[in-house]
C-alpha cells in the first residue's frame, strides 16, 4: 500500500478503491496532547479540501481536510474515545476514518514521503 501526503498535513494510504486517512506525526507533534476527536459520519460524502474531522489539543482545535473526494465507509471509534492514540500512532493506530475513492487520479496532486519530509523540514 502507497500512502501520499497533502500540505495540510494529513496522510492516505490506499487499499484498492479504500483509502485509510489520519493526521502526520509532525501534525500531532504541532498539536500538542489531544483531548478530543470528532469524527464523520459513516456514509457522509466527502470533497477534496471539505473538513471531515476536528481534532481538539491541549492547544488548539484543528480541522482535518479530506485529501480526495469519496464516501467515509468507516470511523477509527478507538481514537474518539481515546484521542491519544493519535499523539502515540497518528500513522498508524491512530488512523481517522477510511473512504470509498471517487476519483483516484486525485492521488496524483499529492506527495510522496519525501516531498512531505521536504515540505516540512
Amino acid at each position: 500500500m502507497k500512502t501520499w501526503f497533502t500540505q495540510d498535513h494529513e496522510w492516505i494510504r490506499v487499499d484498492g478503491d479504500i483509502a485509510t486517512v489520519g493526521i502526520t506525526n509532525h501534525a500531532q507533534e504541532q498539536l500538542g496532547d489531544l483531548v478530543f476527536v470528532e469524527l464523520p459520519e459513516v456514509g457522509r460524502t466527502v470533497a477534496k479540501g471539505d473538513a471531515a474531522v476536528v481534532v481538539e489539543s491541549v492547544k488548539a482545535a484543528s480541522d482535518v481536510y479530506a485529501p480526495v473526494d469519496g464516501e467515509i465507509t468507516q470511523v477509527n471509534d478507538a481514537v474518539a474515545g481515546t484521542p491519544e492514540l493519535v499523539n502515540s500512532g497518528a500513522e498508524s493506530d491512530g488512523w481517522l476514518w477510511k473512504m470509498k475513492l471517487a476519483d483516484p487520479s486525485q492521488l496524483d496532486g499529492l506527495m510522496d514521503a519525501n516531498a512531505y519530509a521536504a515540505m516540512i523540514a
